[in-house]
């Protein structure tokens, strides 16, 4: 399939998007907001909307917003002022995206989430309830990370980048279509020319610099992370220039603009897309070779007597990962067991659970049913 085969089979097919606005592509030349642009946006995101598209935006610019108001010249590094600065930014932010969008008679409403919020499996329906629910009511829904207590030192809250967070709410939708719009025009090779399509992530990560604006957080490298995440769940990613002369409606008309992301061919359930691509794994289960034979390439659960060793501190029904004889992880799945149990049964059979543990146990560590394979393994 050509690169505009692709497009014209992902792209201009999409019916529910996400798009993602950096906090650099939001700013002027003189650094301040530019309110112009983010009109031009409305506009644009309206243009899509009566194409019969649903459009979910997640948006940077809280801290960069709230710096600009405190008159700083940089990104704060500690955690009391980009608290400050996030708290000031974020209803400063959200009022001109209001006025921007009210201009072309849409409505915005704010959601501001945290890494707890994916993890947990009801707060992680939740999520995506509510948004459908938005788009019901014919609202656009803005989406940011929750700056305000989800900084660097709190790592439990933390999605870390919004570019993975634009990605894991796209997975949360099941969105078709993933677009995460900077001030580059998509991915370039090392003789500094545009890459038209990506199938394979892995090939391409030697051509990212890790280059970061000094308002902004992310760069090229999350960028290619986010994208893994969707395209491994089976949607199309792209990454372009947001200052191009309507690039959404260019995009979705299958245009050959910024650099394509080809999905695997079979896309994830929710529940299998909130095991692999959105709960954190608790800990690690290391395999021999015939188990990772059974995971990878007949489709089988996970048995103890495959299993060498454990790492990390878990309970049953958590995220794990499976990790073969090389220490690749091969896939995430939901445990069985806990740690302290894996550590007596592995290597065993599951006619010793019984008197192993004291009770009943589950053939399986990880049922072929709560499992998901990683793409690279596949």
């Amino acid at each position: 399939m050509s690169s505009a085969d692709l497009r014209e089979s992902t792209l201009v097919a999409a019916r529910t998007v996400v798009v993602k606005l950096g906090t650099q592509l939001l700013a002027g030349d003189d650094d301040t907001l530019d309110h112009a642009y983010l009109r031009d946006i409305a506009k644009q995101v309206r243009g899509l909307r009566a194409s019969g598209r649903v459009v979910t935006l997640v948006v940077s610019g809280a801290i960069g917003e709230g710096c600009r108001s405190l008159a700083l010249p940089s990104r704060p590094r500690d955690v009391a002022s980009l608290q400050a600065a996030a708290a000031i930014g974020q209803p400063r932010l959200m009022r001109h995206l209001h006025d921007a969008f009210s201009r072309y008679g849409q409505k915005v409403a704010q959601l501001l989430l945290t890494r707890g919020d994916f993890d947990d499996r009801t707060r992680f329906l939740n999520i995506r309830n509510c948004v459908m629910q938005l788009h019901a009511a014919g609202c656009v829904p803005v989406i940011n990370e929750n700056d305000t207590v989800a900084v660097d030192e709190i790592e439990a809250l933390r999605v870390g980048e919004n570019d993975i967070l634009a990605a894991m709410i796209c997975n949360a939708l099941r969105a078709d279509a993933l677009v995460l719009l900077t001030v580059v025009n998509g991915l370039h090779d090392d003789q500094r020319q545009r890459i038209d399509r990506v199938d394979s992530i892995d090939d391409v990560m030697a051509y990212v610099q890790t280059h970061r604006t000094t308002l902004g957080k992310g760069g090229m490298l999350t960028k290619l992370e986010a994208a893994r995440l969707a395209t491994a769940a089976g949607e199309v990613t792209v990454i372009a220039h947001g200052r191009e002369r309507n690039v959404l409606k260019r995009l979705f008309a299958g245009e050959q603009i910024g650099t394509v992301f080809a999905p695997v061919p079979r896309k994830l359930d929710s529940w299998r897309r909130w095991i692999g691509m959105t709960r954190r794994p608790a800990g690690s289960i290391h395999i021999d070779g015939g188990a990772a034979e059974a995971l990878q390439r007949k489709g089988k659960s996970l048995l103890a007597i495959g299993i060498v060793s454990v790492q990390g501190k878990f309970r049953r029904g958590e995220v794990v990962r499976a990790c073969d004889p090389d220490g690749h992880e091969i896939g995430r799945g939901l445990s069985n067991y806990s740690d302290e149990e894996l550590a007596m049964i592995k290597g065993r059979r599951s006619s010793q659970f019984a008197k192993i543990l004291g009770r009943p146990g589950h053939a399986e560590v990880i049922h072929r049913d709560n499992f998901v394979l990683l793409p690279a393994a596949s």
